[in-house]
């Protein structure tokens, strides 16, 4: 069974990342280890004095990478029931690398002496024989100058410490501690992976960190927290160092994920549209050139993940470069267009025009595989993704009823991303002066009335997607909030599915359900059927107070806050979908990746629907639409980028809007 995340404390600055105990102990079990890339390098290390583990008191993540853990040994020292020895470990993660520091300090009355361990075992376990919660072999290491060393293949895996006696089992030292003072012990390990398929970039983002002021705290919390776990999961190509993306999540998705890397990018072009661009590059680099039913590529088709080699879990065999999702190519079109329209330089959207005619090229030529006019998938390899939009799940897709639909599969808020991509792409060939953008409004606006014929059931809203007998499957889920903002919906279609979104069966949770507490497939602690996931709700919550449906959305913020409070301001993955009136304090989902790119980039999406800065066209006007009324409170944001320029956004209790720092020329509209 997959090992369970939520009670480990995370360390990480990728391509590598530390998972342990909350008491900081490495233990040769579950997913716990140090692991650079997909590969655990790692799988104990664990801290011992005179033979025994300190017993834990806390631990605190002090920043990017970094995380001191605090125990004590109340064996030593004085008796009485105030602990005198305490142990300090600070773990320190740096791509490629692990270090700790090793703090040793007595108040005791007398000296204190004790042997001080620190077992470490390496098994090179793959990531999916990992995530498959699999034995793995312990492999044996090579003691020379005081240095152990672990190989498999290309990899190179050594651990030394300073002032360490080495032996098979790991690092010993012999300390005494006079009364009043503190003891340093320090060690490291170090990672070579030749073959890893990512690396750090090659240098930091030009980002401006957005300074946050609201009446709501946890506003500002969430913020700083998010920001931070964004930096540690910058990741780039072997070969490409320039090109930075965002690792979709730890520990099983530290890599590139065309959705995920998209999303995340995308929500975080309020910073600016470095991050976007070297996502759009990377993913163009990769764009499908071929029909290859057993990768699922086809020709212009953006990639849904990238790994060393052959993914092969829990009876799926993925090959290395896997191309296996129906919304990536859309997204990435989406992404192009709402980057430059942030101010992307056009010398750096130009290069990337072929790489567009040839995804639309995919819209048209093969998304559609059976001519009734919906994007829609089928796995006909046998090894793949059965589902493959944002919720890939084998049981995402059910009838309200509780019935797994069959594939081919057409989803709902596929057919919104594609009317948007239509329109972003016609809109790109025409202002770069290439031909046939012509072909696309017209392609967009004959499925948006397909999709009013087919998709809407007799609840009052769309259907999450359509079956292989193109029927509607009729449960009630999150994926119609993403249509909002596509363009797809009327004015009056969208408020529809803004009164479905604010039925308490959707929204009574810490965020918004996945799906409907009232549908018989409902479950807190469902994947992808009944849990909140934090990127989902905020995507929502943007398209509400965009459309100015500000009471559904702010109610959803607010759970989405609730629930980040519950999980120290590190949103997880996702978290239970059990009713906030019922737990009173959101539940983890026991599996949930922790951080992850479009859960942490969920805040910078909330602050911006709370201020509600939109760019409207690349020459600068600008639009604000912020929440009425501020439901919010009063929220400040500083850092925002528009169209190349950094502005201040503030509302106030009023609701009213107010941008500073706009460049001459950019006109403002409300």
């Amino acid at each position: 069974m997959q090992p369970l995340l939520h009670h480990l404390a995370v360390t990480v600055l990728a391509p590598t990342s530390a998972l342990s105990g909350a008491d900081g102990q490495i233990r040769a079990e579950g997913v716990q280890g140090l692991f650079h890339a997909d590969s655990r390098a790692l799988s104990q290390a664990r801290l011992l004095v005179d033979g025994r583990e300190p017993e834990a008191v806390g631990h605190a993540e002090q920043a990017a990478g970094r995380t001191r853990f605090v125990s004590l040994a109340r064996w030593l020292g004085d008796p009485g029931p105030d602990p005198t020895v305490r142990v300090d470990r600070t773990r320190e993660v740096s791509p490629g690398r692990m270090a700790e520091v090793v703090q040793i300090a007595s108040s005791a009355s007398e000296p204190v002496t004790a042997v001080v361990t620190v077992e470490l075992s390496c098994d090179f376990a793959p990531i999916e024989a990992v995530k498959s919660g699999g034995a793995t072999a312990q492999a044996v290491p090579v003691i020379k100058n005081d240095t152990l060393t672990w190989r498999s293949g290309d990899i190179l895996v050594t651990a030394t410490g300073e002032g360490a006696a080495c032996g098979a089992s790991g690092l010993r030292w012999e300390v005494a501690v006079a009364p009043g003072e503190t003891v340093t012990l320090r060690w490291s390990a170090a990672v070579e992976d030749p073959g890893a398929v990512v690396r750090a970039p090659a240098r930091a983002l030009e980002w401006r960190e957005p300074r946050v002021t609201a009446d709501d705290h946890r506003l500002v919390r969430l913020a700083e927290r998010a920001v931070a776990d964004l930096r540690s999961l910058r990741l780039a190509e072997l070969g490409h160092p320039d090109d930075t993306f965002l690792g979709a999540g730890v520990p099983w998705f530290l890599t590139v994920f065309g959705r995920d890397s998209i999303w995340a990018a995308r929500m975080l072009l309020p910073l600016g549209t470095e991050l976007a661009a070297g996502t759009l590059r990377v993913l163009a680099r990769r764009q499908g050139a071929r029909v290859d039913p057993a990768s699922g590529e086809a020709p212009g088709k953006i990639m849904h993940e990238l790994r060393r080699h052959e993914f092969a879990a829990n009876g799926m065999r993925l090959p290395s470069a896997y191309y296996g999702t129906i919304d990536a190519t859309p997204l990435w079109i989406g992404l192009l267009h709402d980057a430059w329209r942030w101010g992307m330089p056009e010398s750096e959207v130009e290069p990337l025009l072929p790489a567009l005619e040839a995804a639309l090229g995919w819209l048209g030529e093969h998304a559609d595989p059976d001519g009734d006019g919906f994007l829609e998938y089928i796995d006909t390899s046998g090894r793949g993704l059965a589902n493959q939009g944002w919720k890939d799940s084998g049981d995402a897709v059910r009838f309200h009823d509780g019935r797994q639909a069959e594939p081919p599969i057409a989803l709902a808020e596929v057919q919104g991303y594609a009317y948007a991509a239509a329109r972003q792409g016609a809109a790109l060939l025409e202002a770069f002066g290439r031909p046939g953008g012509e072909r696309w409004p017209a392609y967009a606006d004959a499925l948006a009335t397909r999709f009013r014929e087919r998709f809407w059931v007799d609840g009052g809203y769309p259907a999450l997607a359509l079956d292989r007998d193109k029927r509607p499957v009729d449960s009630l889920t999150s994926n119609i909030g993403h249509l909002l903002g596509t363009g797809l919906l009327t004015r009056e279609e969208e408020g529809r599915v803004a009164a479905a979104l604010a039925s308490p069966s959707m929204s009574a949770g810490f965020g918004l359900r996945t799906m409907s507490a009232d549908d018989a497939g409902f479950s807190p602690l469902s994947y992808h059927c009944g849990s909140v996931w934090s990127h989902d709700t905020a995507i929502v919550v943007a398209g509400l107070a965009r459309a100015g449906f500000a009471e559904p959305a702010a109610e959803l913020a607010g759970g989405l806050l609730a629930a980040a409070e519950a999980f120290d301001f590190r949103l997880p993955e996702l978290h239970a979908g059990d009713a906030r009136d019922t737990v009173g304090r959101a539940i983890a989902y026991p599996a949930a990746c922790r951080p992850q790119a479009w859960s942490a980039a969920a805040a910078v999406t909330l602050l911006h629907a709370a201020v509600g800065v939109y760019p409207d066209v690349p020459a600068g006007r600008v639009e604000v639409r912020p929440l009425e009324g501020a439901p919010l409170g009063a929220v400040r944001v500083q850092g925002l980028r528009v169209a190349g320029a950094e502005v201040t956004a503030e509302v106030d209790r009023s609701g009213k809007p107010t941008l500073d720092g706009l460049p001459p020329g950019l006109v403002t509209s409300s």
